[in-house]
């Protein structure tokens, strides 16, 4: 057979690439770096919000505690407190004169009602929808009546 003759065929070494990924990690940089520097600058341009202070707007005192705010807790009732709902609905109720009928049951996360078990109330709250009592209130303020 025929033997190659040296030094007409050599190896091929690979070219020398260029670097693609300069221009892109280079792209990159840029556009976070914007991203940043436009967050900081919108942010800079705002007036600061209102507190969002869980304690403004509530009252806390030897016979009342919970929200001042009217508009949301715009109902009320009185009776007496007693803990469990009916059929899931419900955490307490208060027991009201007129019989089982009156019966508001009541949750809250505003106010802790484990603590008026046993007490005559005045609560506001926003009436809910409820699915098996005749009354269910998100109550945001209780006052103790005795």
């Amino acid at each position: 057979m025929d033997q190659p003759v040296p030094g007409l065929v050599s190896p091929l070494e690979p070219a020398p690439k260029k670097s693609a990924k300069l221009p892109l990690i280079i792209t990159g940089l840029i556009i976070v770096l914007a991203g940043i520097g436009t967050g900081f600058f919108l942010q800079r341009g705002r007036r600061p919000s209102a507190p969002s202070d869980t304690s403004a707007g509530m009252v806390k005192s030897a016979t009342e505690v919970g929200s001042t705010d009217t508009k949301t807790f715009r109902d009320s009732a009185q009776g007496v407190l007693e803990l469990g709902g009916f059929n899931g609905e419900g955490t307490h109720k208060l027991i009201r004169e007129g019989g089982p009928s009156k019966t508001a049951y009541l949750v809250s996360s505003i106010v802790d009602l484990d603590e008026f078990v046993g007490k005559k109330l005045e609560v506001w709250g926003e009436t809910m929808k409820a699915q098996k009592v005749g009354w269910l209130m998100d109550v945001g303020r209780v006052k103790i009546l005795d």
